[in-house]
């Protein structure tokens, strides 16, 4: 009887390790979501992955942090205003020189989304997440910290899914959030522009950054790639968001690069199906 209980046990011990083991492997590996949604009638028109996860929005942030600015007034036209670098803004070189809402998308700016937020202010900044319904609407920031301002949508306490942004960005287009037809025409003008082959033209931004581990840490071996936004082709507009979570370092190229090349490669094919 003690050799089968002996027995019994180390089975048990063995089928759930085994269990662990895969359980490890499934959560190391890659997330990966392809969502496009028609833009007049909202029907999904491809679907593929796991789209419905939120993760920080990251660099996509500028989107709606370019629709607030315009709206409230700090924003004007595509190359107002121009604003100095700062030395206490910090940053890689290729940041550190005159920026305005152009080069702000186009070159991804940290420093020039941060200033927008400082000047609409916690209130306010806050109450335009609350109108846009946009993720999971948590701009508190770190724990313990009060960065929520100027920190929250890069690798903090606001997430969004790949689902949610298609949703978000179509409203936007569609006239539904609660900002002036200059805010959007103005945002419409200073999204970067990409050809995707087939006649369609693709506007959209990238961002990245990594997931953090149990300690709070990034996690450099998980890195985060998104690129979401619109294409256009013969009058008719739909509305993507591609994500990637990867299990290794990207060291060529950010990973949100290799995320959107991938989606301007794939797009023609992909509208086959639509």
């Amino acid at each position: 009887m003690a050799f089968r209980n002996s027995f019994l046990l180390a089975f048990s011990l063995g089928i759930t390790a085994a269990l662990l083991d895969c359980t490890m492997a499934r959560a190391a590996d890659p997330i990966r979501c392809t969502v496009i949604i028609d833009e007049g009638s909202g029907d999904t028109l491809y679907r593929q992955g796991t789209c419905d996860q939120d993760f920080y929005p990251q660099s996509t942030f500028k989107l709606p942090l370019a629709m607030m600015g315009y709206d409230a007034g700090i924003l004007t036209d595509r190359q107002n205003p121009r604003w100095k670098y700062q030395a206490k803004f910090g940053g890689p070189e290729r940041v550190k020189k005159d920026v305005d809402p152009l080069i702000w998308e186009k070159e991804s700016v940290v420093w020039y989304s941060q200033e927008i937020a400082r000047k609409l202010g916690k209130g306010k900044f806050a109450d335009y997440i609350q109108r846009f319904g946009y993720g999971n609407r948590d701009v508190s920031g770190g724990p313990g910290k009060t960065d929520g301002l100027t920190e929250s949508w890069l690798m903090s306490s606001l997430k969004i899914s790949p689902n949610e942004q298609v949703q978000f960005l179509r409203r936007f287009l569609n006239g539904g959030l609660p900002i002036s037809e200059h805010a959007v025409d103005m945002t419409l003008a200073i999204v970067p522009h990409f050809e995707a082959g087939e006649g369609w033209d693709i506007q959209g931004k990238t961002g990245s950054g990594w997931l953090r581990d149990k300690a709070g840490k990034a996690d450099y071996a998980r890195p985060l790639g998104w690129f979401v936004g619109w294409a256009m082709k013969d009058g008719r507009r739909v509305v993507f968001a591609r994500l990637l979570v990867d299990t290794k370092r990207h060291s060529d190229k950010p990973i949100s690069f290799v995320v959107r090349d991938s989606l301007i490669q794939d797009f023609p094919k992909l509208a086959e199906k639509f």
